[in-house]
């Protein structure tokens, strides 16, 4: 699939208006790279560069130039010529003049001329936009093309005075999310929740992490999501107690909770899922009382998420909730801290939660954009709008160490969900995951 035509150009237009009159904008999609011998790894292209085309093909570079004067806005696309040989052994290519078409650009040409033709793009360009010190490769390319316009300064010829970086202006406009985003958002959730509620039902003791992953991986690929978003996490046992562990190779025992953060990406934009079910299909008192502390603090965090309030808003809920529950269950130790408050100034809560409460979410898994209001001399959280994506995901992490009550060692907890901003509120889109504890194990009861 690609992106509607139709809301890159409008999506180039919005960057055209922002940029200097008569200037000059440069994004060019991601490389094709080895795995190893003459194995590529699963082309994905650059997000920057697809949100403003919709192109995915790689070897692509995008030139925008801003209106001046009488002069329109010109889009223009490098990319591979058609080639009926190449073709044969890697598929389909638009070429220059099927991409104009098919994509909505002005103009279009082999990737093979950008170099010569760049030197007379940027000529007496006032300033030129691009992603600054991101590609060692670009970097040298704008600065033969720099020269090359230089080159012509005793004609009169003026190059570029000024860079700017482009993706921070990009990143402003990816993070609110337009009503295709939105829906592509969901169906991304929708495909994960089944990817997860199908694993759920798979699990049982004696399976290994890496089956339960198979079957996320399955669900995904059954529905059109081609890629996993990132690499899944399958973590049972004292491995749930790792944040970022993906070795996915351990057998699951009975007793024991999994914890499965695993997302897909449907045509460009990700899903971000996370559970935490029993193995044998019924929480102990210890795992239930530490899972629903994990829950309330969640249903803190969706009603701290409200348009005008700061993003760091549901953080804050989320973690006075899980601090309070440490102290009601002995992990933290009530005569020391009287209140979550006093915990959480002595950072104390750090040892079972060491992590924020979410982050963007979007075509990238974390996706672009401040999380502070860089426009304001103290840099605040910046507040909610509607339209803004992220994902919502407290945890607690319980490792053994003195003091700590046995009954909750190596039990690790994360409940995660993908939200969009509302004008009121937020939206839970992938509320389709069973989540509560009755509805875990009366749904893998059923398997």
């Amino acid at each position: 699939m690609t992106a509607v035509p139709a809301t890159c150009i409008e999506r180039r237009a919005r960057l055209a208006a922002r940029m200097q009159p008569g200037s000059a904008a440069v994004l060019a999609t991601a490389p094709e790279v080895l795995r190893n011998g003459d194995s590529e790894y699963p082309y994905r292209h650059d997000s920057y560069f697809y949100y403003l085309s919709g192109f995915a093909e790689p070897e692509a570079v995008l030139v925008l130039l801003a209106a001046a004067g009488d002069a329109p806005v010109r889009s223009i696309l490098f990319c591979r010529e058609k080639n009926p040989e190449r073709e044969i052994w890697d598929g389909y290519r638009h070429g220059p003049e099927g991409a104009r078409i098919a994509f909505g650009f002005d103009e279009a040409y082999p990737i093979g001329e950008l170099d010569a033709r760049m030197a007379q793009l940027l000529a007496n360009v006032p300033a030129l936009y691009y992603a600054l010190g991101h590609s060692a490769a670009l970097d040298a390319q704008v600065a033969g093309w720099l020269r090359a316009v230089r080159a012509q300064g005793r004609s009169g010829v003026a190059a570029p005075s000024s860079m700017h970086h482009l993706p921070a202006m990009l990143d402003e406009m990816r993070l609110v999310k337009d009503a295709g985003e939105q829906g592509l958002m969901e169906r991304a959730a929708r495909i994960a929740a089944g990817a997860h509620a199908r694993a759920m039902r798979f699990t049982r003791p004696g399976v290994f992490e890496y089956e339960i992953e198979a079957e996320l991986l399955h669900e995904f690929r059954r529905h059109g999501a081609r890629f996993p978003a990132y690499t899944p996490i399958v973590a049972s046992g004292a491995n749930a107690c790792v944040l970022h562990y993906n070795q996915n190779d351990r057998q699951c025992r009975a007793g024991e909770l999994v914890l499965v953060d695993a997302g897909c990406e449907f045509d460009g934009y990700a899903s971000d899922i996370t559970r935490t079910w029993p193995v044998n299909g019924r929480f102990s008192q210890e795992q239930k009382a530490l899972y629903e502390l994990v829950l309330h603090a969640q249903d803190a965090a969706f009603a701290a998420i409200v348009p005008g309030r700061p993003y760091s808003g549901m953080h804050e809920a989320a973690l006075r909730v899980l601090t309070e529950g440490m102290l009601d269950l002995g992990l933290l130790d009530r005569s020391r801290y009287g209140s979550p408050e006093d915990a959480i100034a002595d950072k104390a809560h750090l040892q079972f939660y060491m992590h924020g409460t979410g982050h963007w979410l979007g075509m990238d898994v974390h996706d672009v954009g401040s999380y502070r209001d860089m426009a304001a001399a103290e840099r605040p959280s910046r507040p909610l709008l509607p339209g803004m994506a992220l994902t919502v995901e407290p945890g607690i992490y319980v490792r053994p160490a003195p003091g700590v009550p046995e009954a909750y060692w190596n039990i690790g907890i994360r409940i995660e969900d993908d939200v969009i901003v509302t004008d009121s509120a937020c939206r839970v889109l992938s509320a389709d995951a069973p989540k509560g504890v009755a509805e875990i194990e009366a749904w893998m009861g059923e398997s």
